[in-house]
């Protein structure tokens, strides 16, 4: 695209809009189990205006947008008052959950820098199912990433935490629950072994903060504790615009006390400029994220929230029943809220080309890696709108597992495996662009045809080649 020399009328601007979308996934049939959360049409709506209300206002300044300041102080303490902080307690509204884990690690890190100035290799200690928003944020700010294994049940090992720990240490990371299998991480034990090494503890409670919250005021559900109320933890990440149903670029990253948060603060007036203040990594930010999150939790309310999350429960409930009774399949771990993953116990059921047919049906699931403690596997993530299509999902699925079963075309992940190996022995320094042609993506193009075979050659690979594949197919993908 070149900017017209004339500009376009709105009809053709948003025709032309339109057609881009036309091959997006279609999440509003409720066949796509990620990317949009919506709680129903009338939330949907009124969310939409209140954003809209406040598209050009900007978070840069409170004290030229008063309104700004006074919404998102509202916003907060009501997330605040869900994870049961007190009045101590602190936040701000971020863009999402990466910008808050971001903002939890680089409080960590200068804290420890403030408090700690003997430390000059900072290190966390996080579990492998963390999410990838921990590495990201070692990668952009210079903090060692020590990973430990989870146990047998998916969760984070407090023992292999507890030996990974050292003087350079500043940072635990727990998951409330975590994303690939939704599985609630031991919070209290993690607590205490951060209050024995006097270490920052963050709770990752992006997926589950908000839901999991109004789930422990519900019968029939035992939600451990994991946030304030558990002694140790000192910062949480609860996103709004998953199951607070608010629009796109709405999280809240919360701390025990401003002690902590004044670390996450940034202010100059060294430059000729104004003076510049961020409470986040944004400076010009919209203000309808905002209030597109005050809105949602006053158009649901209390009542609101339990009645969707009664819902989406029922759903979820219904849809692990039914995988566990397709033979082969079964759902990993015991996942606390609607996110969770499944896998085959049947070497003849790749999942990931089970996706590929799934896929050809409409139905969108989102591939995950194996590691020495879990298979091949699915996500899913349950959501209101996904809960009239569970019974036709569950059909799709058991007529699907039966075509991979019967189809001429089987990816054999340990063939895939052992081809990799050997292409490995036989690529030089462009193996990453050798094995993007080998799975029949780049060339600046989104859309690939062989999902299946992709994650498994991405799966076979070592982590390192396989991000510097993923690197080269962004990098091409992109002008």
């Amino acid at each position: 695209m070149s900017i017209p020399q004339k500009g376009r009328s709105k009809e053709e601007i948003m025709e032309i809009l339109r057609q881009y979308k036309k091959d997006d996934v279609d999440w509003r049939s409720g066949k796509v189990f990620a990317y949009v959360f919506m709680a129903n049409p009338e939330a949907e709506e009124v969310v939409k205006e209140a954003y809209m209300e406040f598209l050009t206002e900007n978070g840069l300044d409170p004290t030229s947008f008063p309104s700004l300041a006074r919404i998102e102080k509202e916003v907060v303490r009501g997330v605040i008052d869900l994870l049961r902080g007190g009045e101590e307690a602190v936040g701000n509204i971020t863009s999402g959950g990466t910008e808050s884990i971001l903002l939890a690690v680089k409080t960590a890190r200068d804290r420890a820098a403030a408090e700690k100035p003997h430390i000059k290799a900072p290190e966390m200690v996080v579990s492998q199912s963390a999410h990838s928003s921990f590495h990201k944020a070692a990668q952009y700010f210079g903090v060692k990433l020590v990973m430990t294994e989870f146990d047998d049940d998916f969760r984070a090992d407090v023992d292999l935490m507890r030996r990974a720990i050292n003087d350079n240490t500043i940072l635990l990371v727990a998951s409330a629950p975590s994303y690939a299998q939704g599985v609630m991480d031991p919070v209290p034990e993690i607590g205490q072994l951060a209050l024995e090494h006097d270490l920052l503890l963050h709770v990752d409670a992006c997926m589950g903060g908000i839901m999991l919250s109004f789930m422990r005021d519900m019968e029939g559900y035992d939600v451990p504790d994991f946030d304030f109320t558990v002694p140790g933890v000192t910062s949480i990440s609860a996103d709004l615009h998953k199951f607070g149903y608010a629009a796109k670029g709405a999280s809240v990253i919360a701390y025990r006390n401003k002690d902590i948060r004044k670390h996450q603060i940034f202010a100059t007036t060294a430059t000729s400029a104004y003076a510049m203040f961020n409470t986040t990594m944004l400076s010009s930010k919209t203000g309808g994220s905002m209030a597109g999150a005050w809105a949602a939790l006053n158009f649901l309310g209390r009542d609101g929230y339990l009645e969707v999350t009664d819902n989406v429960m029922k759903g979820v409930r219904r849809m692990m029943e039914g995988i566990n009774s397709i033979d082969g399949l079964y759902v990993l771990g015991e996942p606390i809220m609607s996110i969770f993953s499944f896998a085959s116990k049947d070497k003849d059921i790749n999942v990931f080309q089970l996706a590929n047919y799934m896929a050809r049906r409409g139905w969108y699931l989102q591939p995950q890696f194996s590691s020495k403690k879990n298979p091949l596997n699915l996500h899913i993530t349950l959501m209101n709108h996904n809960v009239p299509r569970v019974e036709e999902f569950l059909k799709d699925l058991a007529e699907c597992v039966e075509e991979v079963k019967a189809a001429d075309d089987k990816i054999d992940s340990e063939a895939v495996r052992e081809q990799v190996k050997n292409m490995l022995a036989a690529f030089g320094d462009d193996a990453a662009e050798r094995f993007m042609e080998m799975a029949g993506i780049g060339g600046g193009d989104s859309n690939v045809d062989d999902l299946g075979l992709v994650s498994s050659i991405l799966d076979a690979l070592p982590h390192e080649i396989s991000g510097e594949l993923l690197v080269e197919f962004v990098n091409n993908l992109f002008v």
